[in-house]
């Protein structure tokens, strides 16, 4: 059968013809960038969410959406008005649910609906509120807590056995045993014995799972947010996003299993860019560290300022760190004998630091900021979707950032940030979020966007004192972008 009468036969299946060739393999789908194909899908599923108020009212609030570039058996090339095309299909989901629904005809179905009022979930889902309401009373008693608590475990689990999920080659595993499988070891498995609820509702599984049902081989994914930037979601509209780890590593890795897919870049290694030392002394040194190069070795890469360190003086150790996109002044240590009281300074917060940042502007009616200030958001990782951090008020970390207001060009401006704390990532989203300034840095592909030839968050200054002379030290590391 041709993609052309699949496309007759399919309502969530639609037409997108390109003079582009196909991928030669398909989207690693947590580090990538958007094949144009993906990119044309998109524009299609923003113009229907765009004419569509009911859709957009919901979607406006901020919604993950993605595509799924398809070809079925049989396609071929059509002559249009503009030469020859090759016709293509794409599939367009949302995560959870959109609007309260789960069917909207334009979007695949979700693996399993649970959302039907005489099924078992809801039956028994609403079951489980009565017991928590007293059964009427108000006041639920002890046995009916802790009923509801079993019944509540036992339905979730008896949910995730229904996610039937479907891989390349055939294969058929329900949600739980792709976990277990997942987190084999012990350890791991008593740390992650059950999928997180919401597990395979997410974009990327559903646009999978309908392809293999439907016989269609997936060609390119993608996914973008489209919506308002919430306090704890920070995305951009229309901005593209990798497929969450949390939830979803442990799905797609087993529902890629038979596609040829595109490698992970970070086992592909970095570019071993040199490491400029700026002062040495028989105790310390400090280096300037390019953007793109890691402080200590990572999961896969060994690249690092430590191990280039400790190649050329063994027993050093990384006083500090830098994210890998940040570039600037890291403090070395050749020795415990200065490491020591040097993570005394830090634990005091005697260690000064200044950061120069360049911020976007998300909207040109955005306010001036204020000429100075502080930040105060404390911040705590996101455990479905490492490495990002989010702000919790009740769970988080105190994390003080202060900011100065050192150039404006509209939309763009240049700021210093002293920070007196060391979260990960806190700079970048003291920046991007509302809370804060509201303002991503740019090249953040995180939390803001990934258009920029790198992270522009550089360690600029840093004040010590000697950790075994005692003498007060300041470097400085000039700026190494421009601005405006």
């Amino acid at each position: 059968m041709t993609l052309l009468c699949y496309l007759c036969n399919m309502e969530h299946l639609h037409p997108l013809q390109s003079n582009q060739e196909a991928p030669p393999r398909f989207t690693y789908p947590f580090c990538y960038e958007p094949h144009p194909l993906c990119r044309a899908a998109a524009a299609q599923v923003q113009q229907y969410i765009a004419a569509n108020a009911d859709i957009r009212e919901d979607a406006d609030r901020g919604k993950m959406f993605g595509v799924l570039v398809v070809e079925g058996d049989g396609a071929h090339q059509a002559q249009g008005d503009c030469g020859t095309h090759r016709s293509y299909g794409f599939l367009a989901a949302y995560s959870g649910l959109l609007a309260g629904r789960n069917d909207w005809p334009y979007f695949v179905p979700p693996v399993y609906d649970a959302q039907q009022p005489d099924g078992h979930f809801k039956t028994t889902e609403r079951e489980i509120s009565g017991l928590v309401r007293g059964n009427g009373s108000g006041q639920p008693s002890a046995a009916d807590e802790q009923q509801a608590r079993r019944m509540s475990q036992e339905l979730q689990e008896w949910l995730f056995h229904q996610y039937q999920m479907l891989n390349a080659q055939g294969e058929v595993k329900d949600l739980v045993d792709i976990w277990q499988d997942y987190y084999a070891k012990p350890k791991l498995r008593r740390r992650f014995p059950l999928p997180p609820g919401g597990t395979g509702d997410c974009c990327a599984p559903k646009l999978l799972q309908y392809a293999y049902q439907q016989g269609l081989k997936p060609l390119c994914m993608a996914e973008f947010w489209w919506g308002a930037t919430t306090k704890t979601e920070l995305r951009h509209h229309l901005n593209y996003y990798p497929a969450c780890r949390g939830k979803c590593k442990p799905i797609l890795t087993w529902m890629l299993q038979g596609l040829d897919v595109d490698p992970d870049p970070e086992t592909l290694g970095f570019e071993h860019l040199d490491i400029p030392i700026v002062y040495e002394d028989d105790y310390l040194l400090v280096v300037d560290k390019p953007s793109g190069v890691l402080s200590t070795p990572g999961r896969i890469e060994e690249y690092s300022v430590e191990k280039v360190m400790q190649q050329r003086y063994p027993g050093s150790l990384i006083g500090h760190r830098l994210d890998m996109g940040t570039s600037g002044l890291l403090v070395v240590c050749k020795s415990l004998e200065a490491y020591r009281p040097l993570q005394e300074q830090f634990i005091r917060h005697e260690v000064r630091k200044k950061y120069i940042a360049l911020l976007e502007r998300p909207d040109a009616a955005h306010a001036p900021l204020p000429m100075k200030g502080t930040i105060s958001l404390p911040l705590r990782p996101d455990p479905m979707n490492r490495p990002r951090q989010v702000v919790d008020p009740e769970h988080g970390k105190r994390a003080v950032t202060d900011y100065e207001l050192i150039g404006d060009a509209g939309t763009r401006c240049l700021v210093a940030l002293y920070p007196h704390t060391g979260r990960t990532h806190q700079l970048r989203i003291h920046c991007a979020h509302p809370d804060g300034l509201g303002r991503p840095i740019v090249g953040d592909e995180l939390y803001g966007t990934p258009a920029a030839s790198r992270l522009m968050l550089h360690a600029a200054e840093i004040w010590l004192r000697h950790p075994v002379t005692g003498a007060d030290l300041h470097f400085v590391s000039p700026l190494p972008f421009v601005f405006p």
